[in-house]
């Protein structure tokens, strides 16, 4: 019997090739989707932001799949290789630290880079952080803007005085150790009256969401200095 040339080996390896971009629990580890545990067992490889991070969840859920670190430092210098990867007909998920890729996290590039090279790429749903914060806030939801995290400087007044405009709900995202500016500046450029909601520490022990004026929430903060990660959910003009 004549042998199958060796470019039909190729394309049924590609046929197999596969990006799956997963989300993983922003606090609880019960948040994460039977589904997401049952890709991360099966794909040949997951790209983590971070690897110790990551190994927490994994072990966890008896999950032994090899790591590959992925994040905003290298991921410029690894693209070429996971594409050779990704064609080669290995399956890749990607995950972060927490919540889903791509979303204020590592994923964009290779997402697109992936697109780009027809390589299929699925995204699961599950946790983010801004979806719980948004609907927690009692603040208008069904049109609203995802600004992620403001510009640390370079352009960032510039944004601020443009939002301040928006009709629309915004979302942002705010490190603890910057909250305080950002609430000083909310006032200034939008008023110390336009109602806010901060959510921190989601789906943790201690989750705390408050509601209320910018300048109510800037001194609740000023006096009680926020820890954990943190969403600002701010009332369109």
């Amino acid at each position: 019997m004549q042998k199958e040339p060796k470019h039909c080996t190729f394309e049924v390896k590609r046929q197999s090739m596969k990006l799956f971009i997963v989300p993983t629990p922003i606090g609880n580890l019960e948040d994460i989707t039977l589904r997401a545990i049952s890709t991360l067992k099966n794909v040949d490889l997951i790209l983590a932001e971070d690897t110790r991070t990551s190994g927490k969840l994994l072990k966890h859920y008896e999950i032994s799949t090899p790591m590959q670190s992925h994040h905003m430092h290298n991921e410029h210098k690894t693209l070429d290789g996971i594409l050779k990867k990704l064609t080669n007909g290995i399956q890749i998920a990607l995950i972060s630290d927490a919540g889903t890729p791509a979303i204020s996290d590592p994923g964009f590039l290779l997402t697109r880079a992936c697109i780009a090279h027809n390589i299929p790429v699925e995204c699961l749903p599950g946790a983010t952080a801004f979806v719980p914060a948004l609907v927690n806030s009692g603040l208008p939801n069904d049109r609203f803007i995802f600004e992620g995290f403001l510009p640390i400087k370079k352009g960032r007044q510039a944004r601020l005085k443009v939002l301040a405009q928006e009709q629309r709900t915004i979302v942002l995202y705010e490190s603890p150790h910057k909250v305080l500016k950002t609430l000083a500046q909310i006032c200034e450029f939008f008023g110390e009256e336009r109602q806010l909601s901060i959510s921190r520490e989601l789906t943790k022990l201690f989750e705390e969401t408050k509601r209320g004026t910018a300048k109510d929430i800037l001194n609740y903060y000023t006096a009680k200095p926020a820890k954990g990660e943190i969403v600002i959910v701010i009332s369109g003009c």
